[in-house]
């Protein structure tokens, strides 16, 4: 994921964008849609949780649901998370700071999209490519 255009209903977007839509967005609502947007893009993605573990998802309505779980994480949890990603101004230490289900699965998507920067994974993943 680079600065690859997205589509939104507000637009096409990059990454870039996204991140400072996301940040600079007063309407708390049409950030939650920029992100579930972005989100329903990248499903199928491959990624893998700070522990290494490989995974997928995919959106069905307002629910994600990931290859490696059986129950499902609801847009309120994204909702939850991303609100405290802006609480904490991006700089998130790891999936527990996110305080929400799926935390563990939503943070490396979140690293992905630039929403996440200071923590220890980004950075080691930095080093990888």
């Amino acid at each position: 994921m680079g600065n690859e255009p997205c589509a939104d209903n507000y637009g096409p977007v990059n990454v870039m964008e996204l991140r400072e839509r996301i940040f600079q967005e007063t309407e708390r609502e049409k950030a939650q849609d920029y992100l579930w947007n972005e989100l329903v893009l990248l499903q199928s993605q491959t990624f893998r949780t700070v522990k290494g573990l490989e995974y997928t998802y995919q959106i069905r309505g307002n629910e994600m649901f990931v290859s490696r779980k059986t129950k499902s994480i609801t847009k309120a949890s994204v909702d939850l998370a991303l609100e405290k990603i802006i609480e904490l101004s991006g700089k998130v230490a790891g999936p527990k700071k996110l305080k929400c289900f799926g935390a563990s699965y939503l943070y490396p998507i979140f690293i992905e999209m630039g929403l996440i920067k200071n923590s220890p994974f980004f950075i080691e993943r930095a080093k990888i490519r």
